[in-house]
């Protein structure tokens, strides 16, 4: 072995861990750590987290935005960039705030392309990638211990322009909603909306205050929820329990999508606004918007089946309707996501589909030193997602948290894949079971909450983590990443969610009843 103080030589799957060098001329063994360095592409909230979770387990990040600013996807700007989608002025002063808090900012390089990644000659016992950055047209090569992508999936925008016939006989504008920024200069225009997801109903809903008129024309339709609930409550706090997804999961199927139907009809007949979905019992991502159906109401939008075909200024639906006199029409169809940096054989190993562990890790890797944060979609927050898919990814990087066998992985994506297409109608979505998912994240790393152990030990706890809302604070409450706090913030979320709307103080302010969203059950003939 060379001498210990020009360079430390070890075995090669110890080069990751620690080494043993031993001092000549004090006979001591002084116990080196070996810092991994991690690579994370992109700033958005996958990647914050991702510097931050990296930081608290001792690894050293390097962050690569090709944006001149963090938030991704949240970092509204008011031009179109290329690879990135810009939605709402939401959430970026909080982003912001969080990363100068946890002082974030300095380990992330700005207008920074990755160019590639690759695997190195020694990647079967080193499990290190070779990656190459570009910024301001000088490239440079670094090596890294691992890769975390947290690009997201709001990337490129999916305009199936093949789909529609004749719409390159169309003279007006077309363009895909990542364009749109504000309603200005629709002002007495005739607007066509193809798409009902969430983007579309946003853009038409706001269109329809200063357009001359807007339709909306959806292949498939779409349940269309309120972000306002049962007694005026947040739709989350009520809808994502614990509790709730146990009775969605084991009832019966036909008891199942009754219950389910009767919750997306609470507000309003899908069927009388044009709305239902045509397959009514999949759980597909609902639409969260509380205007569209009172634009419906009022006659200023209105729900049009798919088009047939384009002229060159009207649309032609498949139930013989036209809409004549088109200005715009803008494609609300959603975007597609890939990885020009990477080989395509890492992530989709097989017949070109990706096949991702947990929508994680890819299982042909001879070492787990890659993962894919966000690319997971659930009626659950975002955030607390890709907080805890990094927080189990670095633990796996770290050597701590080893994953199953390729083929245990492989049976595992086979199952998930047949239960997604009997929930979402689909085996290839990204969409998720929000509880579920994060339970099994949480407890690859210990941080699932024992709930047989708390109504033994803590009751009130209990009580609140089963049947109230399922809050990121529940994987808190014990593992990696403990916080102290996160029981008394659990049992006082109420408050503080009920606080920043009793502005007027008119009595105390009423928190729900944690059993009584579910008596209908019991008592089907008695409405809430």
């Amino acid at each position: 072995m060379t001498t210990w103080h020009t360079e430390i030589q070890m075995e090669p799957d110890l080069i990751l861990h620690q080494a043993l060098c031993k001092v000549e001329r004090r006979n001591e063994y002084v116990c080196v750590t070996m810092v991994k360095k991690v690579a994370i592409i992109g700033a958005g909230i996958s990647g914050l987290a991702s510097i931050r979770n990296c930081l608290e387990e001792g690894l050293e990040p390097t962050c690569f935005e090709k944006g001149e600013d963090i938030g991704g996807l949240w970092k509204f700007s008011d031009h179109v960039e290329e690879g990135r989608a810009s939605i709402y002025r939401k959430l970026q002063e909080y982003i912001t705030m969080f990363a100068k808090e946890k002082n974030l900012l300095k380990y992330i390089q700005f207008k920074t392309i990755v160019s590639s990644v690759n695997k190195r000659p020694d990647f079967q016992t080193t499990g290190q990638w070779d990656v190459i950055t570009e910024k301001d047209g000088k490239k440079e090569s670094a090596v890294f211990d691992a890769v975390m992508i947290c690009s997201g999936h709001h990337v490129y925008p999916n305009i199936p322009k093949e789909s529609f016939p004749g719409i390159k006989l169309f003279k007006g504008k077309c363009f895909h909603s990542r364009d749109y920024k504000e309603p200005g200069i629709f002002k007495g225009k005739r607007v066509l909306v193809i798409g009902l997801g969430n983007s579309g109903c946003d853009i038409a809903s706001e269109l329809s205050h200063i357009a001359e008129k807007v339709i909306i024309s959806s292949r498939s339709g779409s349940w269309v929820m309120s972000r306002v609930w049962d007694e005026g409550y947040p739709w989350d706090m009520l809808f994502i329990t614990r509790f709730e997804t146990f009775l969605k999961n084991t009832l019966p199927t036909v008891i199942s999508n009754w219950w389910y139907m009767k919750q997306m009809n609470a507000r309003f007949k899908h069927e009388n606004y044009g709305l239902m979905p045509l397959n009514s019992t999949l759980r597909k991502e609902p639409v969260f918007n509380d205007e569209l159906p009172a634009c419906i109401l009022c006659g200023i939008v209105t729900i049009k089946p798919n088009v047939k075909e384009f002229t060159e200024d009207s649309a032609i639906f498949e139930d013989g309707t036209v809409f004549k006199a088109i200005d715009y029409v803008i494609f609300a169809t959603g975007y597609s996501y890939a990885y020009p940096f990477l080989d395509d054989s890492i992530i989709k190993s097989r017949d070109n589909e990706v096949t991702l562990f947990k929508g994680i890790f890819p299982p042909p890797l001879e070492k787990p030193t890659l993962a894919v944060i966000g690319l997971v979609q659930s009626l659950g927050a975002a955030i607390p997602t890709t907080d805890l898919q990094s927080r189990w990814a670095v633990q796996v990087i770290k050597g701590t948290c080893p994953l199953p066998s390729v083929k245990d992985m492989m049976n595992d994506i086979d199952e998930k894949m047949g239960k997604k297409l009997k929930l979402f109608g689909k085996s290839d979505t990204i969409q998720t079971d929000y509880v579920v998912y994060m339970d099994e994240l949480a407890s690859f790393i210990g941080a699932k909450p024992n709930i047989p152990w708390l109504f033994l030990t803590d009751p009130k706890l209990a009580l609140e983590v089963y049947f109230g809302p399922c809050t990121p604070y529940q994987f808190r409450l014990v593992g990696p990443g403990k916080w102290p706090g996160a029981r008394n913030a659990i049992l006082t979320q109420w408050d503080r969610l009920l606080k920043p709307m009793t502005t007027r103080v008119v009595g105390s302010p009423l928190k729900p009843c944690l059993f009584c969203n579910w008596q209908f059950l019991l008592f089907p003939g008695q409405d809430k």
